[in-house]
C-alpha cells in the first residue's frame, strides 16, 4: 500500500506488461491449449498482483511468477482429478496408439502426468537447471532427473523416429 492507502500497481503493471507473453508460453506448454494457458496466465498475474508486495521483493520477480504459475498449474490438476475420480469409473488406461502413428509434440506432452510434463517444460523448454526445478516443485535433485529421463523415454517412444521431425533432406 502506499501513503494514500491504494495498491502500488505501477511495478506490477510494468511487469505483467513485460513477462505476459513469456509467462503464456510457459502456459500453453504446461496446458496444451490456448484457453487453457490464457486462464493460467491470468490466474497467474492475479495471483501475483494480490501479493505484489512479496513478489516484488523477490530476488527474481519472473523466476517467482514462474514458480506461481508452476504451482497453479499443478493444484488445477490434482483438483480436476479429484473431482474426475471422485464423479466417474475409471477403467485401467489402453494405449490404442500404435508406432505407425505420428503424434505431435503437444499431444506427447499432453499424455504425460502433470508433474512430470511440467518438470520437462521448466527443465527443456524454460533450460532451467536441474536444482531450479527441484526447488520450484519441492522435490529433490534426483527426483527431477529420474522423472526427465523417464518422460524423455516415453516420449521418444510415442514421437517415433526423430528424422521425420528434422528438416534436413
Amino acid at each position: 500500500m502506499t501513503a494514500d492507502g491504494s495498491r502500488d500497481s505501477n511495478g506490477f503493471e510494468e511487469f505483467a506488461r513485460a513477462n505476459q507473453r513469456r509467462l503464456y508460453r510457459t502456459a500453453y506448454l504446461l496446458c496444451g491449449d490456448a484457453e487453457s494457458a490464457r486462464d493460467l496466465t491470468q490466474t497467474t498475474l492475479a495471483k501475483l498482483f494480490q501479493y505484489w508486495h512479496r513478489a516484488s521483493k523477490a530476488d527474481d520477480p519472473a523466476a517467482y511468477a514462474r514458480t506461481v504459475l508452476t504451482r497453479t498449474y499443478l493444484a488445477e490438476r490434482r483438483r480436476r482429478l479429484r473431482d474426475f475420480l471422485a464423479h466417474s469409473h475409471v477403467d485401467a488406461p489402453t494405449s490404442s496408439v500404435g508406432p505407425e502413428l505420428t503424434v505431435t509434440l503437444l499431444t506427447a506432452l499432453a499424455e504425460l502426468p502433470p508433474r512430470a510434463r511440467a518438470m520437462v517444460v521448466l527443465r527443456y523448454w524454460e533450460d532451467l537447471a536441474v536444482q531450479t526445478v527441484a526447488e520450484l516443485l519441492r522435490c529433490s535433485e534426483s527426483t527431477v532427473k529420474s522423472q526427465c529421463s523417464r518422460s524423455l523415454a516415453t516420449l521418444r517412444t510415442r514421437l517415433g523416429d526423430p528424422r521425420l521431425y528434422t528438416t534436413r533432406c
